[in-house]
This record gives C-alpha cells, structure tokens and sequence, in this order.
C-alpha cells in the first residue's frame, strides 16, 4: 500500500503542477459548459437528470480522461522518465494501478463538482427557496455510478493502449480509434437485442445490465494492463 500512496502522490504532482495553466484550460471549459451554462439553459429541468444531462454526465468524464490517459506510459517513455520510475522499488501493480486511480479519480471528480455546481446554479438562478436537489435522487446516484465505471473504463483502457504505444500522438490516435469500435460494437449490440426482450425490460433492469456489463468489461481491461505491464519487457522496449 505505501508504493501505491507513493504513484498516487507522484501522479497527481504530474497532473496539476505539469504544463502550466494551459493544461487547465480543457477542464475549466468542461466544468463551466456542464456545470454553468447547461444548467442555465435547461432551468429546473436540469435537476429531472433527463436524458441529456444524464448521457453528458456519464460520457464527458469518459471523453476528457480519453484525452490524456494515453500520456500515462506513452509519455514516460517520450519524456526519458520510464527507466527512472522502472528502477524504483515500487511494484509494477502499484507504479500502473496509480496512474489509473489517480487519472480517473481526477475525471470522475470533475463530473461529481459539474453535477454539484449545476445544482447550485439552477436554484439561483431560479431564484428558489428552499433549495431543490436533483429528483429522483436514485438517478442521481445512477449517474454518479455509471460515471464512475465509464471513467474506469477510459483509464484501464487508456492505460492498456499506453503500454503498447511508442509516442504519445499514437497512443491518442489509437485510443480514438477504440473510442470509435466501442460506439460502433455498443450500436450493433443494441441492434442484436430483440424488440420483444427490450420492451420486457424495466429501467432498473437496463440499468443493472449495464452496470454488471462496464463492471465486467473494467474489470477484464484491468487485468489485461496488470498482465501486460512487466518491468523486464519495459525496460527493452
């Protein structure tokens, strides 16, 4: 558990000390589209979490960490960091499971504060008293869950698809292309489902399918990054 402290406190140094004000710009915009100006737009129907909210909620936090996870061994390795970090003592679980926690985490709490803003800026702006919170708050936590599995999702891949990248710009471009065949695949899924068995289904029970389906598939990217990232292998790459 120390090594891991440890990459969780050098991840998030790298993150917020590196680059400058720059790289702060593409989160800020995102906080203030999805906890400002949408909220603003939409009034009080932004606290029912319809489906717009709800899809934004849940993909943004997966597209934002998609733009950046590939730097997480892609760009040691541009930078001449990765050797350094390889010669450490820290276990190769701790040095990848870091940079996924600390990438996701960082995702994932952009959304929390989005939603959390949205919130505030809808009941002022509404003039409201006492203040409203989103209903039903079971689609709140829905939201904050499918968020969180969709980021983990992002950042296992991510990370997969880092390991296997010589550059950083291929890492990016790679990861676009996965972003695409998972839209393309969740399309033809869909289209494979029985109108009958789709009209059974309750809510919940789309729900907890597609809960248990980014579990299981988070799950099998992790452990395929575990397996992949093997110091020895590193070292000669």
């Amino acid at each position: 558990m120390s090594d891991l402290w440890t990459m969780v406190w050098k991840e998030w140094k790298d993150l917020l000390g590196s680059g400058g004000p720059a790289d702060w710009f593409r989160p800020l915009l995102i906080v203030a589209v999805m906890g400002i100006v949408l909220p603003l737009s939409s009034g009080q129907t932004w606290l029912d979490l319809g489906p717009a909210p709800f899809l934004i909620m849940v993909y943004v936090p997966f597209l934002l960490l998609a733009t950046f996870i590939g730097d997480a061994v892609a760009g040691e390795r541009e930078r001449h960091t990765l050797e350094t970090l390889l010669a450490s003592r820290i276990s190769d679980w701790a040095i990848l499971l870091g940079k996924v926690l600390v990438t996701a985490a960082f995702s994932w709490g952009l959304a929390v504060f989005s939603l959390l803003l949205g919130a505030v800026v809808v009941n002022v702006s509404q003039g409201q008293w006492p203040w409203q919170f989103y209903s039903p708050l079971s689609r709140f936590w829905v939201v904050l869950v499918l968020s969180v599995l969709t980021t983990l999702l992002a950042a296992s891949g991510g990370v997969l698809i880092s390991l296997k990248s010589a550059t950083v710009r291929q890492a990016a471009q790679t990861i676009v292309a996965a972003e695409l065949l998972l839209a393309l695949a969740i399309f033809g899924i869909l289209r494979l489902i029985p109108e009958s068995l789709a009209a059974s289904l309750t809510a919940s029970e789309v729900v907890l399918v597609i809960i248990v389906a980014l579990a299981v598939l988070d799950a099998l990217l992790l452990a395929a990054a575990l397996a992949s990232f093997r110091r020895s292998r590193l070292m000669r790459s």
